[in-house]
């Protein structure tokens, strides 16, 4: 299981990453049109680097659904590889069997 303070950390990135959503990807607009002035370019770069880091979707952590943990995710069951593996034995992810030959 992981840290309690490590899971909320990675909330509350989530959290910062969609409130600035919209004005990120905007300055993102500014800064990849080829029509905009080197000036447009100098403050759309200013205000970008103004924003917290945390709203940077990057900064965001895939975790566990279930135990929180940060590596060996698979992003296609949110699960973390030990509670995958569980989770196939008992057969409730459909459509996955456990290799054997």
């Amino acid at each position: 299981m992981a840290k309690k303070s490590m899971i909320a950390r990675d909330i509350k990135r989530t959290q910062i990453s969609q409130k600035f959503a919209k004005k990120r990807t905007a300055l993102k607009l500014v800064l990849n049109n080829r029509q905009s002035t080197p000036e447009q370019i100098d403050v759309a770069l200013l205000a970008l680097q103004k924003l917290p880091r945390d709203a940077n979707p990057i900064r965001q952590q895939r975790r566990c659904r279930i135990t929180g943990r940060p590596h060996a995710v698979y992003r296609k069951f949110g699960l973390g590889r030990n509670k995958l593996r569980e989770a196939v034995m008992r057969g409730d992810v459909p459509g996955v069997v456990k290799a054997s030959w």
